[in-house]
């Protein structure tokens, strides 16, 4: 790996962390061991990991290490719910597939405003169907502002969803939620395996870390879903 940036290996940390390595907190190997494991400079290795502590990923301390930053208290209180955890929480078998997946430069108007971005903005995007024991359980449109997660774009999205894969990476500060019914358009009918025009549960929600948009998705559960939770 002679040559290697560090911008390779800062997505490579990343996604060891996305993938829970380490845990919240927890210290990770220090520059030395990570610079012989990847075959670089030391010096690399303490720029990736400073971009990463520039973006609140980790935490540096002089004879303390890197460690996993700890959600901070705002973040605590804000919980995005995981989807494999609602499914298996149900007693069923998770897993999901990508439909889509692109960059876009010129996003919906709706997204820009909710994400408050120019219409002109470029932003991530994915579709992904969430199933539970291998029928479709939700519908998820996904659209990520990749000046805050520039790792998205090329992160491996096989083992976890985007939605995992960002509660697990980013810390958020503060969100806006949207809860109703709409009525299933065709190709969100054919996903969930449902009729055109079946009024669907339906969430649009916006997450923010301190005065920027990180996320926003339109998430659309199968019939009969049920949404639960306590106050």
């Amino acid at each position: 790996m002679n040559g290697i940036s560090h911008h390779r290996i800062r997505e490579a940390i990343r996604e060891r962390i996305a993938a829970g390595e380490w845990a919240l907190g927890e210290r990770i190997p220090g520059e030395a061991a990570l610079a012989e494991e990847y075959g670089c400079a030391r010096t690399t290795v303490n720029r990736a990991l400073r971009t990463l502590a520039e973006e609140g990923i980790v935490e540096r301390k002089r004879k303390g290490g890197t460690r996993i930053r700890p959600l901070p208290l705002p973040q605590a209180q804000l919980k995005i719910p995981i989807i494999r955890e609602q499914v298996e929480a149900g007693g069923g078998r998770y897993a999901h597939r990508i439909l889509a997946r692109e960059r876009q430069t010129q996003p919906p108007a709706a997204i820009a405003a909710r994400m408050r971005l120019p219409e002109a903005s470029e932003l991530a995007f994915c579709e992904t169907l969430h199933l539970a024991d291998d029928q479709p359980f939700a519908f998820e449109r996904r659209w990520v502002n990749p000046r805050v997660v520039p790792g998205f774009a090329d992160a491996d999205l096989t083992a976890l969803s985007a939605n995992e894969w960002l509660v697990r990476t980013v810390p958020l500060t503060t969100g806006e939620v949207a809860l109703f019914a709409s009525a299933a358009e065709p190709a969100i009918a054919a996903a969930l395996a449902t009729d055109p025009a079946t009024p669907l549960f339906t969430m649009q929600r916006t997450t923010w870390l301190d005065d920027q948009p990180v996320t926003s998705i339109d998430l659309y559960y199968r019939p009969g879903y049920r949404l639960d939770f306590t106050i």
